[in-house]
């Protein structure tokens, strides 16, 4: 099978940002391991990427009001799905496609028709989906990093589903960083490196979006970056 990230792979910068943040985020994760990590600090985690999560998709929350349960109606969604997702972790390994129908089906269930949730709008995103499912299934050398920050742009820039597209996206890559063993009990918090980076973000999206290597390769050096940014708003940092 030809491997879809290969051409990415060794591109100018790609190797050594993912190389240099993987290394980062393993050192955090060993320094934290000499003593135990707790089931809350996951939830905090979790927590936070839903708020930050939220906030990308328009929220107007601020994480008091959201760890408060009191957030409006979009943070309220992202929450719903950050208590559920991990379980999804080992489904996204074998069936990627439902795992991701998953996803979209728990955090639309406030808002939407039954009939919309899971479900691509149209034959065209079915066909993005199917296309993000082989990424996943196809045993790219690819670091796992770079795995998850296509799998995400390529979920965000399709918007496959009828609402809430930049949440699954964004939940698809930390669902990534867990199934791939990056970080297995979640304690990185991609999506707060994201808002920290938001101006970067959504340009680096629209740069993918519009298609070709130089905006594929933008967004490879912009999620490294991201990366970082997520380890260092770990509850293991404070």
């Amino acid at each position: 099978m030809t491997d879809p990230l290969a051409w990415l792979i060794d591109l100018e910068g790609v190797p050594s940002a993912y190389a240099g943040v993987r290394d980062g985020i393993d050192v955090m994760l060993r320094d934290r391991g000499l003593r135990r990590t707790s089931p809350e600090m996951t939830a905090e985690s979790l927590l936070r990427g839903a708020h930050a999560s939220a906030v990308l998709e328009g929220s107007a929350s601020s994480l008091d009001e959201v760890r408060a349960g009191s957030g409006d109606e979009i943070a309220t969604d992202a929450v719903r799905l950050s208590a559920s997702m991990l379980a999804l972790a080992p489904l996204l390994e074998t069936a990627p496609l439902q795992a991701i129908a998953r996803l979209h089906a728990v955090v639309g269930a406030g808002s939407l028709d039954p009939e919309q949730l899971g479900r691509p709008r149209d034959a065209a995103s079915a066909d993005r989906l199917r296309g993000v499912a082989e990424l996943l299934l196809s045993g790219t050398s690819a670091p796992a990093l770079l795995v998850a920050a296509v799998a995400h742009a390529d979920v965000a820039t399709a918007a496959p589903f009828a609402s809430h597209n930049g949440i699954v996206a964004r939940a698809l890559e930390r669902l990534v960083l867990v199934s791939r063993g990056v970080d297995a009990k979640s304690l990185v918090v991609p999506e707060a490196g994201h808002l920290h980076h938001r101006a970067a973000y959504e340009s680096n999206l629209r740069a993918y979006s519009d298609g070709g290597p130089r905006g594929v390769h933008a967004w490879a050096i912009y999620g490294a970056e991201a990366f970082s940014a997520g380890a260092e708003a770990s509850p293991l940092r404070g």
